[in-house]
């Protein structure tokens, strides 16, 4: 049981969620160099990513949170910097304040569970052909 948990100070957890966001309009965005560009961003992040791909019109992956993170923080936080950085990156922009939102505001969240690895393995089918958006 101790393998399952991880240790906080005060707290034994084991906090797994499935996260999907998309771009604003759905438009197929997530393509190319910015789909390479992503992956090390979402990586920056105090929680680990156990497993994630990115299709040209949404995000998908399996975050495990520690408890004292809310799940909106942790979602705002990977929408905010990724849309920053690429707004750097690709558009020449050194803020990404004039209106310009790369994600919807909305995003879905489940609660895992014990059903890990069904929902690794609908993560890696979302788009079988699609090698290169793995992250």
């Amino acid at each position: 049981m101790s393998q399952l948990y991880q240790s906080l100070s005060h707290s034994k957890w084991d906090c797994k969620y499935h996260i999907i966001f998309i771009p604003k309009y759905r438009r197929k965005a997530i393509f190319g160099e910015i789909r390479k560009f992503l992956g090390p961003i979402f990586h920056e992040l105090e929680c680990r990513i156990i497993e994630g791909h990115l299709l040209p019109d949404s995000v998908h992956m399996c975050l495990e949170i520690p408890p004292k993170y809310a799940v909106a923080s942790i979602v705002g936080f990977l929408k905010g910097k990724s849309a920053s950085a690429s707004a750097r990156q690709f558009s020449g922009k050194q803020r990404n304040s004039n209106g310009e939102n790369f994600w919807v505001r909305g995003y879905a969240v489940s609660t895992v569970g014990f059903e890990l690895e069904a929902l690794r393995h609908c993560i890696r089918e979302q788009e079988i052909a699609d090698k290169g958006g793995q992250f």
